[in-house]
């Protein structure tokens, strides 16, 4: 097994840490707080926060500082677009080579999902939503786009979780979620790819819904 350096591993957490919500779109990250924080010095923070600016989570502004990515309006529009054929494709894929132990895990993924919308439990629905996409990208057997799926999935997800505090927003998910995992048992390719796709996208009230979140992030 590889050693993780441990600026890997503090990319980890600052990553974990920006998809949970503890730092938000446009807030700026403190390398002295941060060090302080994970008990280590600024050079494995500094290597950290490099790594997290190439996969595009956080943005280095000279003389300024390092923010966590806020998308304006149409950069956020043309990500879900480009998230919403990414996963129509794993689904596609899916539909074809999910295995038997797959099939189980994803199963087991919508259960969660079922019991978090039934507990009226958002944040819950939240974590269990990032597994149960990730079982689909893994049951794609395609690494390259499993990777990219999952690398887009990490950049917006904390406007996912936006869009999950609007109101029957989890409800309309898990109904969604039901009907891509029985295209995918079903052996559909094509109507888990075009579920999916319907899934990711944002339009219509769902966009006006993801605006309005956003100007409420910014305190407008």
């Amino acid at each position: 097994m590889a050693k993780i350096s441990q600026a890997q591993r503090l990319r980890d957490l600052l990553e974990d840490a920006i998809i949970a919500g503890r730092f938000t779109p446009g807030e700026r990250l403190d390398p002295d707080a941060l060090a302080l924080e994970y008990a280590c010095s600024r050079t494995p923070i500094r290597e950290a926060i490099q790594q997290l600016a190439m996969s595009g989570m956080v943005q280095v502004v000279p003389k300024r500082g390092t923010f966590v990515t806020r998308l304006g309006v149409t950069e956020l529009v043309e990500r879900f677009e480009v998230m919403a054929e990414l996963e129509g494709l794993c689904g596609r894929l899916a539909a074809r080579r999910i295995t038997d132990d797959e099939r189980a895990a994803l199963s087991e993924a919508l259960k969660a999902c079922r019991a978090r919308a039934e507990e009226h439990d958002a944040n819950g629905y939240y974590y269990d939503n990032s597994v149960f996409h990730h079982c689909i990208y893994a049951a794609s057997h395609n690494h390259f786009l499993a990777q990219e799926a999952a690398r887009l999935h990490a950049l917006l997800q904390p406007y996912r979780r936006l869009q999950l505090q609007v109101r029957m927003r989890v409800e309309s998910s898990l109904a969604e979620h039901e009907a891509i995992v029985a295209a995918i048992e079903a052996g559909d390719g094509l109507r888990a790819e075009q579920l999916l796709r319907e899934h990711v996208m944002v339009q219509g009230e769902r966009f006006n819904d993801l605006v309005a979140s956003m100007h409420a992030l910014d305190g407008g």
